[in-house]
């Protein structure tokens, strides 16, 4: 069986890690896949506001830019730090702040994200959730680019597969694998980012809330949908019923995202008959 998975794998195709060099600043792909996709999600958001009815200004999407940040590598980095390894890290609590080693949870970095929203509305004196549908529609950018650097560090790789497009990834055993996180760059990045963009196009940025929910559950589902076909972290294994982290910390957000919409609709329709 195994002669035969390895007749059909792809050979894993050699990425530098570092992806620029600037005199002695390296940079690799995947500190460039969140510079950029804070970048484009920030440009974006300067573009959807012209479609809500929020009244938010280009100058405070820009004075966001900076607290979006802060969530995302803050929170990042301490969801994976509680979630994945609080063991290790109450053993060796400094390695929490050596972000080179890499460790970066996006459960953490959305929980940040949404504690920097609500600090920085009510800084600004801003109607809740009047940044959160925006910043939702353009989260998708940053998880496709994240779920491409995995694929190009060989990390986070799928589960022993017979595919013909099974990949032998460097560091995980002589055996093919699903090119998985390929599939979650397509599910949580591509696809949820057109289903949001057609939603927008279709005036949903007036119902408050309903882009916040729909990102959610789509997540939610396509993150789980997405674990099914990724090894489970080999620190942890499967968890209850069998799943992995992953699919336990996403279940939650499918849940509240359809809470979200059912919550919006309704006060939609309440708002249009009053």
């Amino acid at each position: 069986m195994e002669n035969l998975l390895l007749w059909g794998a792809l050979a894993f195709p050699q990425f530098d890690p570092v992806a620029l060099e600037i005199g002695p600043l390296a940079i690799r792909w995947y500190a460039l896949a969140y510079i950029v996709g804070l970048v484009g999600a920030w440009l974006y958001c300067r573009h959807l506001i012209t479609l809500s009815p929020a009244g938010l200004t280009r100058e405070a999407i820009d004075d966001f830019l900076l607290w979006a940040t802060l969530g995302v590598v803050l929170g990042g980095r301490l969801g994976y730090v509680l979630f994945y390894q609080p063991a290790y890290y109450a053993q060796h609590p400094l390695e929490i702040f050596f972000l080179w080693q890499g460790g970066m949870a996006f459960h953490g970095g959305l929980l940040g994200v949404i504690l920097a929203i609500v600090l920085f509305e009510r800084k600004r004196g801003l109607a809740f959730m009047s940044l959160t549908d925006i910043v939702a529609c353009a989260t998708p950018i940053g998880l496709f680019l994240g779920r491409i650097a995995n694929f190009i560090n060989g990390e986070l790789y799928g589960r022993p597969s017979d595919v013909p497009w099974a990949v032998v990834f460097p560091g995980a055993g002589p055996e093919p694998r699903h090119p998985s996180q390929l599939y979650q760059a397509g599910l949580e990045g591509l696809v949820l980012f057109l289903l949001l963009f057609v939603m927008v196009r279709a005036g949903a940025l007036k119902c408050r809330g309903l882009m916040s929910g729909s990102f959610l559950a789509g997540y939610g589902l396509a993150r789980i949908i997405g674990e099914l076909f990724r090894a489970p972290d080999p620190h942890l294994g499967f968890l209850a019923g069998g799943l992995t982290m992953g699919q336990l910390l996403s279940l939650p957000m499918l849940l509240a995202g359809a809470a979200l919409i059912l919550w919006a609709r309704r006060n939609s329709r309440m708002g249009q008959a009053s």
